[in-house]
């Protein structure tokens, strides 16, 4: 039906994804009745603030961004959500977590990001120890 550089300009738009013609994607704004929910950055105002990796870091301006209030423990140290957890696994998330926001790494950035890191490395301590126990981790399960 649309071929040639009427196709070729519908997918530059968008409005068709290479490869499956006729098919529009999805827009998750205009299933959202507010429009766009993905958080801004605090530093550069783009879209998608922790879109990046984990969601530490903008994408745009590589600020750290605040700690998720919605995420869990299980999610933010990449376990299954179970009773077992590979406590070497844990620890190596643990530390690699702790050196992506540690505190003594945001000396030279603004006050806001030191803010910031030091919630996020309150957050990554109380997940580790709190997974790494089985009490702690069960009755985190169970709440």
């Amino acid at each position: 039906m649309w071929k040639g550089k009427a196709g070729a300009l519908l997918r530059v738009w968008g409005l068709w994804p290479a490869g499956v013609p006729g098919r529009r994607l999805l827009n998750c704004d205009a299933a959202s009745p507010a429009g766009n929910s993905s958080p801004r950055c605090w530093n550069c105002g783009s879209p998608g603030g922790g879109g990046r990796g984990d969601g530490f870091f903008c994408s745009q301006c590589r600020a750290l961004q605040p700690p998720d209030p919605t995420r869990d423990y299980f999610s933010l140290m990449d376990c299954n959500r179970s009773f077992r957890v590979d406590t070497a696994k844990l620890q190596h998330r643990y530390q690699q977590l702790q050196r992506l926001v540690h505190p003594d790494f945001f000396s030279q950035r603004s006050q806001t990001e030191k803010d910031f890191s030091e919630k996020h490395s309150t957050l990554v301590n109380d997940a580790y120890k709190t997974l790494l126990a089985p009490l702690t981790r069960g009755l985190y399960l169970v709440s």
